[in-house]
């Protein structure tokens, strides 16, 4: 059986070092190898990006309802699909653009066995615009989306080599986690993901693998099997 697995990134992974609200061509571009390293038409793939480079929804729509901002969001990441599957093409990497909300002049919306078939035939599948509903994160889509594909794990790629006791930025004490339960996570209120998509994790049994996605071969590593940062399972 194939091996399926759901890498998440967030919006801001694709930002470059020099920060601004924008896609750093250079950033795009390490992501695309990085993903065609780990890439195999032996397994299935898929991919949920975050919008955070262009729009952060609750938090920058300080003017702006919070229904209207999470659309917001939920667009910028449809943008950054975009982008990500022209920057795998161009690398000769299989892909396509399946989106919850209509719009289809841009891309598929999303049909579970049309992604399922795409992935059999060894394309990358880019899911984009959220769960298609306000008050959700791209977490809890990426968790909703790996349970509707039957992932085998959820690889969440971030600007550090794992889960930690507490944020290593401001607390010299913070300890690296490499192995978590779901239970344990969800009591300590660690915030590397929302208790939502925890939970949905936990409930449909999918692992959770966090790591660092700026060190590479970490994708390609993590999706052979190997344990790289922290694994949070049941």
């Amino acid at each position: 059986m194939q091996r399926t697995i759901l890498l998440k990134l967030s919006g801001e992974a694709i930002l470059g070092k020099n920060g601004g609200r924008s896609i750093d061509s250079d950033s795009l571009d390490y992501i695309a190898r990085e993903i065609k390293k780990a890439y195999s038409p032996r397994k299935r793939f898929a991919v949920v990006i975050g919008g955070g480079n262009i729009w952060r929804g609750a938090k920058d729509g300080k003017m702006i309802d919070r229904v209207t901002s999470d659309y917001m969001g939920m667009l910028a990441t449809i943008i950054n699909a975009m982008a990500l599957q022209s920057a795998l093409e161009n690398k000769g990497v299989p892909t396509r653009v399946q989106t919850s909300i209509e719009i289809s002049r841009f891309a598929e919306s999303f049909i579970r066995r049309r992604a399922i078939r795409h992935m059999e035939k060894g394309r990358i599948v880019i899911f984009a615009g959220g769960t298609g509903n306000p008050y959700f994160t791209t977490d809890t889509t990426a968790a909703l989306r790996a349970a509707e594909i039957g992932a085998d794990i959820i690889l969440k790629a971030t600007q550090v080599d794992g889960v930690y006791t507490s944020d290593p930025k401001t607390d010299r004490r913070a300890r690296k986690i490499k192995k978590i339960t779901f239970m344990e996570a969800i009591r300590k209120r660690l915030k590397f993901m929302d208790a939502s998509a925890l939970t949905l994790c936990m409930e449909n049994h999918i692992p959770v693998q966090v790591l660092n996605l700026h060190k590479e071969g970490n994708i390609q590593k993590a999706a052979a099997g190997k344990i790289v940062g922290t694994l949070i399972s049941k």
